[in-house]
């Protein structure tokens, strides 16, 4: 067990290390060559993602003027969760066991973590949605709770689809209409009001049925 702990620590810091001393250099490539291929732009896209050295928005808007909001909205979301779902599994199967002997301490955190493992699905989506947590702190807490990786995946994946679409059009527009970001903003905050609105309603039924 320990030897898996070390061999994931080592990895992600080799990578991360790896990142962040050629963070400028990818940028670049991304830049002049990344249309080339997708693919690799794709995977880079992930490595910044699970390595926000630079911030995630940044790169979304980068891609978003590259490919255009509908296909840089594609290549910004499939990166961001495929990065979730690997840190949440390298979390799962390395750290896990030590996680909840940390939550078991604090009775509080454990209430709250029943109570989150009861509508896993629902908070998770949300907080992908409504981006406040940071993604980096919300991926380990998921991890070290008992939501399988079915559920995880499913629901940040579905749940990132609105903001990855919001960072490519932002910068797509940025360069090409800048005059449009205000509507940008207007349509997304309305989408938000939707969904917070549908949670609330949801919300309130699922208490009655458990009540």
């Amino acid at each position: 067990m320990m030897k898996r702990k070390l061999f994931i620590l080592l990895l992600f810091l080799t990578i991360g290390i790896f990142v962040y001393i050629y963070r400028l250099d990818l940028i670049t490539w991304i830049q002049w060559y990344g249309e080339q291929s997708i693919i690799l732009t794709t995977i880079a896209a992930t490595l910044f993602a699970l390595f926000p050295v630079i911030p995630f928005p940044i790169i979304g808007g980068i891609l978003g003027v590259m490919y255009g909001p509908a296909i840089g909205s594609l290549v910004t979301w499939i990166g961001s969760s495929v990065a979730s779902i690997i840190m949440f599994i390298a979390i799962r199967f390395g750290f896990q066991d030590w996680g909840r002997r940390v939550i078991s301490r604090y009775k509080s955190l454990d209430r709250i973590t029943a109570l989150f493992e009861r509508n896993a699905f629902m908070t998770i989506f949300i907080s992908r949605m409504v981006p406040v947590i940071p993604s980096i702190v919300a991926n380990s807490y998921f991890a070290l709770s008992r939501v399988s990786l079915g559920v995880y995946s499913l629901a940040s994946t579905i749940g990132k689809i609105p903001s990855m679409i919001l960072f490519a059009t932002v910068g797509s527009t940025l360069m090409n209409n800048p005059g449009d970001l205000f509507m940008v903003a207007i349509y997304y905050l309305g989408f938000l009001l939707v969904v917070y609105s549908i949670y609330r309603m949801w919300s309130r039924r699922h208490h009655r049925g458990t009540t």
